[in-house]
């Protein structure tokens, strides 16, 4: 029975081992996309941040009348959820989608979705969440075409006024070691200012609604694909993690059952030897 228990042990240490070397090979090429990645969102972080200087100038100094400033008195939301293609990256994608829910299960009549990611697709189909668009294999990294289809989708919803504000839902990167689940609304753009004695005017007036709807469709671009880089970012991160805590666990196991291999295997010399000495005395 020892010598089976032994074989059994040898064969777990055998399969764990090639699990180890499968999640630290996932773990560093997800370091490796992480890295790459990240150079790409702080490019991107001050593309947008000159977008939204250019955007401020809108909201606060267009006086005409525009739905993409003052709304178009609908009070349905559509919000873009954005989540990953692939797995192995822990709580992640339930992460964005929870936050989702929580909003939306006090009226589930006043929104609709879109979800990026194969994996959100899925985990809405199982909550039996209704989606009016999906956009999966997103490129890796990805780019502003694929960024600007999606806008485009959800600019067409608001002007046609079949939703009156959109929102981004996406997993936003602070730091190396901290991301968080944001929100953030994009439409319509609404001016916060309240100052207006020693505000700069430009003349933006001036300009017909095609030019504006030209900058407003640049900046939501822009907003998207900064989104969606943060999105991937974070996932690699999260996934950084999850291999990292899968490798981990699994060295634990190993050392556990190197353990429990090396007790019967000193058992079993141990029987040898008393067998050898007993019949050694037996002889005598």
């Amino acid at each position: 029975m020892s010598g089976m228990g032994l074989v059994a042990i040898k064969r777990r240490i055998k399969s764990i081992t090639n699990t180890t070397k499968i999640t630290r090979a996932m773990g560093l090429v997800a370091t490796s996309k992480y890295k790459k990645i990240n150079d790409k969102v702080n490019i991107s972080n001050n593309y947008l941040e000159k977008l939204e200087e250019t955007i401020k100038q809108v909201k606060d100094n267009y006086e005409g009348d525009n739905i993409y400033v003052r709304g178009n008195n609908n009070s349905k939301k559509l919000y873009v959820v954005l989540t990953s293609d692939t797995g192995l990256c822990g709580g992640f994608n339930w992460s964005v989608v929870n936050e989702i829910v929580n909003k939306i299960k006090t009226n589930e009549k006043d929104y609709n979705i879109i979800v990026v990611g194969q994996k959100g697709r899925a985990i809405f189909k199982k909550l039996n969440i209704e989606t009016v668009a999906e956009y999966v294999e997103i490129l890796e990294p990805p780019c502003l075409k694929e960024a600007t289809t999606i806008v485009n989708h959800a600019l067409s919803m608001f002007t046609s006024g079949e939703v009156g504000e959109v929102y981004i839902v996406y997993r936003k990167l602070i730091s190396a070691l901290k991301n968080e689940v944001r929100i953030d609304k994009v439409l319509p753009l609404n001016s916060h200012s309240e100052d207006n004695s020693s505000k700069e005017y430009v003349d933006i007036e001036a300009m017909d609604k095609k030019a504006i709807y030209e900058v407003i469709s640049l900046f939501l671009s822009g907003k998207m694909l900064n989104s969606l880089l943060h999105s991937k970012a974070s996932e690699h991160r999260a996934r950084m993690e999850s291999m990292g805590s899968a490798t981990d666990n699994a060295n634990d196991i190993l050392d556990k059952l190197n353990l429990s291999y090396n007790r019967i295997r000193q058992s079993e010399i141990t029987q040898e030897i008393s067998e050898i000495v007993g019949g050694a005395e037996a002889q005598k």
